[in-house]
């Protein structure tokens, strides 16, 4: 059974001291049923993304749902965590919901409250995601375990530090055209490329620019099955969506292959029928410019040493063979860690249906999601086409 994509809606990522998780939820849960062109009663379930850890103070999401509309009440909601993932991970659990008969409509929303605490909490928050046993003490939080990864792959296929400030600058220009981006400031190659007082590094190699920001917000998409879908205004199916997990431990595998996404590409890719080159863009997980740029060899865009190549010789850029990250991708649109993954497929259901105003990419008629939760351990890949938009 194909399940579709029927309604979305993306909140302004930012920094909101006047929101709370409520609020951000409420917002986006409210537009969501009003694009899908639906009630609250026609909603069967639905589940939420929330990684929290720490970031708030009031947890358990799911039932904030209902403070939007009264008619959700009585209806079956779950939250769902899988660490950078939990977005993705709330919209396969909405997507099986449906195939397994439990519903025909169904309504997934994830969110994220970080600015409440302080950097330093952040950066201690975000660690439950990696492996603590071995991984906890590294100097600089998450940015040193990606910090680490870097320096791996520099010292295996050479210092990449210019091809990564490339990454920041793309993204940041991208997210020039996307309204709901955070950091809608084009920096440029040679600020992104240049250590500063405004760009000092975090942890090196990885500078202020290779890092994703600390964000507020949430999104939204509505889910129905196909015969449900085909009567609605709009549809975007799920044509293929793959989820492989590996080892936590970065000991226990080459952390600079990130081989679970290599194979959630590969069994996604089979699985739609169609292979790369087919795509019209994808929207990656960058929490860090290393990221990317190793994302480029696990999705096969090119080999394991040469993901420079896509972003050195244009391959990656809104024109070019395939547009990377055209909304800005994580580094300048935000990410607020449960949001990312419903906002990552919102966002390419936006450029099918041709919906995606300066962001869109001419044409576009498959769009790839990679979403993964910690270092490439929880891997998402979907492919979205449109049916009716």
């Amino acid at each position: 059974m194909t399940v579709c994509i029927i309604g979305w809606s993306h909140g302004n990522f930012g920094r909101h001291p006047q929101e709370s998780i409520e609020s951000l939820l409420n917002a986006v849960v409210t537009d969501a049923l009003v694009d899908a062109g639906i009630e609250a009663a026609d909603v069967d379930g639905g589940y939420v993304g929330m990684l929290n850890a720490g970031f708030s103070r009031q947890d358990f999401p799911s039932p904030l749902l209902l403070q939007s509309n009264e008619g959700l009440r009585f209806k079956p909601f779950t939250r769902v965590e899988n660490a950078c993932a939990s977005g993705s991970a709330a919209l396969y659990a909405g997507m099986k919901f449906i195939k397994s008969g439990e519903g025909r409509i169904a309504l997934v929303a994830g969110v994220e409250k970080m600015s409440d605490v302080p950097t330093e909490q952040a950066g201690e928050n975000l660690l439950c995601c990696s492996y603590r046993p071995e991984e906890a003490m590294i100097k600089g939080g998450f940015a040193g375990i990606f910090a680490g990864i870097a320096q791996r792959y520099f010292q295996t296929y050479g210092d990449k530090s210019t091809s990564l400030a490339r990454i920041a600058a793309k993204n940041h220009s991208n997210a020039m055209e996307n309204p709901f981006a955070q950091m809608r400031r084009d920096l440029g190659f040679e600020f992104c490329n240049t250590v500063s007082e405004k760009n000092p590094y975090v942890t090196p190699p990885l500078r202020r620019t290779d890092c994703a920001p600390i964000s507020d917000g949430a999104a939204a998409i509505v889910l129905a099955d196909m015969k449900t879908a085909m009567a609605m205004r709009k549809a975007v199916a799920l044509r293929a969506t793959q989820q492989v997990t590996d080892f936590m431990p970065l000991s226990r595998r080459n952390p600079i292959q990130f081989e679970g996404a290599s194979m959630a590409w590969s069994r996604a890719l089979q699985s739609a029928q169609i292979s790369l080159k087919d795509l019209s863009l994808v929207e990656v997980h960058d929490c860090f410019t290393i990221a990317e740029l190793i994302s480029y060899e696990a999705m096969g865009l090119a080999p394991p040493g040469e993901g420079a190549r896509a972003i050195d010789e244009g391959w990656v850029l809104k024109d070019g063979r395939l547009p990377i990250n055209p909304s800005g991708g994580l580094k300048a649109k935000g990410h607020p860690i449960g949001a990312t993954g419903i906002s990552m497929h919102a966002l390419a259901a936006m450029q099918v249906t041709g919906t995606a105003g300066g962001m869109q990419i001419p044409n576009a008629n498959l769009a790839g999601v990679f979403n993964m939760g910690g270092s490439a351990v929880a891997n998402y890949v979907s492919i979205l086409e449109p049916l009716r938009a």
